[in-house]
């Protein structure tokens, strides 16, 4: 008789001893029942749904379930090994495993799937120590790590790869890569991606066991479905700068050594022009015959006509105008979308469009920087900013509808020795006032990201900017209770 092999089953506290076949049966129809906790919810924003309902901050998400998001949902979950899940909008997930076992990685077992949309992957501490036993599924490819954050874009025809840091390994379904495995596909037909391949995309389409390496662009998962400001940054080195954009015509210079290029290029084909059209003739003219002179009396002296004049050309007198003032750059904020039947202040399209840059956005409210002359945070020293103008509402949650709210005594700190910020406000709605506080950090092109809400003593989440002229502009939401939330949109002078 053949001894029967035991593994350990994804069941958090419970273990099955088996004696026969028929218990393995009841053991392993148990797994679904008793299914172990995967991770916790530590950020949701928008329209967000878990297999038991809407989902909320701080709900456990069990092995089994799925998660899916509205047009404007965002939910982070951290798994049990302090690992990340992140879905974007219009995206739905399942986690069809996660069991952990510290004191034997071995048994480790964890499966992902991802069913459409955009999500994001962050390895945690027991995935990096059994990576043999992790899988990430799309519809179309098998997904395995190298110690990974790993962003991912799929449909039900086609998978999109990029890597943050660490590294992956690509197949396709087909032969011995299937759906129902678990562990990476390595084989002759998988391909890696690491993330030193900058500007680089993994792409199966269903029925392809090979992916294809592509450059990236509208083919990055981000470009489907861009981050939130507050989305953790992967732990890579700076990016390289991108190559400058060409010059066009008429398009200021402002290096001085493409300057002086681009004067040396025009003087050239002056020159040449100069070249190609020949100069005035220098010969003499054929003058008619002159007739014999005829001496008339009191007539006076007669004169004969004399040689022309040639004047050589010259030299085209090249004027270089004047560098052009490039003006500042401005924060522009408001209403992109409708609220309280009150109608959209700012088009966020027509401000792309003329190269400004979003800094912060959610499903009401928008903030951007124009293009403009670049500017310095400054690396030292503290600044206050007094509230100068505001915009809020009262959300009920089960109902959507909206009720007219102000912020009063609004307080913004920032450190830029520390890259840090402390703001607070009292957000009154009616008869009730709610004391709303955030701490966060300041970016190197000045976006304010505050802490996620559930990091005391924060409560409210922000997003925004600061601007060149001694101003700044964030976004604001906090869930009050389960029924009500706040939001809102604030602007900051010195």
């Amino acid at each position: 008789m053949v001894p029967l092999k035991l593994f350990p089953l994804p069941l958090r506290g419970l273990r099955c001893a088996i004696a026969g076949a028929a218990a393995v049966v009841l053991c392993a129809a148990g797994g679904s029942a008793f299914a172990g906790e995967a991770g916790r919810i530590v950020f949701v924003s928008g329209d967000v749904r878990s297999t038991k309902g809407e989902a909320a901050m701080g709900d456990a998400i069990q092995e089994g379930d799925e998660l899916s998001t509205g047009k404007n949902g965002y939910v982070y979950l951290k798994t049990v090994d302090n690992g990340l899940l992140i879905l974007r909008p219009g995206s739905r997930a399942r986690i069809v495993s996660y069991y952990i076992d510290k004191a034997n990685p071995a048994n480790t077992r964890v499966k992902l799937e991802l069913l459409s949309g955009v999500a994001r992957a962050v390895s945690g501490d027991g995935v990096k120590q059994a990576r043999q036993n992790f899988r990430f599924n799309t519809p179309v490819a098998a997904i395995g790590v190298r110690g990974t954050d790993f962003t991912v874009y799929t449909d039900q025809e086609t998978s999109n790869v990029t890597v943050l840091s660490g590294a992956i390994v690509v197949s396709g379904f087909g032969g011995a890569c299937a759906p129902g495995g678990s562990g990476p596909c390595e084989h002759a037909a998988s391909r890696e991606l690491a993330a030193g391949q900058v500007g680089q995309v993994l792409q199966v389409k269903r029925g392809e066991a090979v992916p294809r390496v592509l450059s990236s662009g509208a083919l990055v998962p981000d470009q489907v479905a861009p981050p939130r400001p507050d989305e953790p940054t992967a732990k890579t080195g700076a990016p390289s700068a991108p190559p400058p954009p060409p010059m066009t015509i008429g398009e200021p210079i402002l290096d001085p050594q493409k300057a002086s290029a681009a004067l040396q290029q025009q003087s050239f084909v002056v020159r040449q022009a100069e070249v190609a059209t020949p100069p005035p003739s220098t010969n003499q003219p054929t003058l008619p015959a002159v007739p014999p002179i005829v001496e008339v009396p009191d007539a006076g002296p007669v004169v004969t006509p004399s040689d022309p004049v040639v004047v050589p050309p010259t030299d085209p007198v090249v004027v270089t105008p004047p560098p052009p003032v490039i003006p500042s750059k401005q924060i522009v904020w408001g209403r992109w979308a409708a609220v309280m039947n009150q109608p959209a202040t700012i088009e966020p399209a027509k401000l792309v469009a003329e190269k400004a840059k979003r800094m912060a956005q959610n499903s009401y409210y928008s903030i951007f920087l124009t293009a403009g002359a670049d500017w310095q945070v400054p690396q030292q020293g503290t600044m206050g900013f007094a509230l100068r103008s505001s915009e809020a509402f009262l959300l009920d949650i089960p109902t959507q509808s909206m009720s007219s709210a102000s912020v009063q005594n609004g307080v913004l700190q920032v450190d830029f020795g520390k890259g840090t910020f402390a703001t607070s406000l009292d957000f009154v709605a009616g008869a009730d006032t709610y004391k709303l506080r955030s701490e966060g950090y300041v970016g190197s092109n000045g976006q304010l990201s505050g802490k996620p809400e559930v990091i005391r003593p924060t409560n409210m989440t922000v997003n925004g900017t600061l601007g060149p002229d001694d101003n700044a502009a964030y976004i604001f939401s906090s869930k009050l209770n389960a029924t009500k939330s706040a939001n809102g949109i604030t602007y900051w002078t010195k």
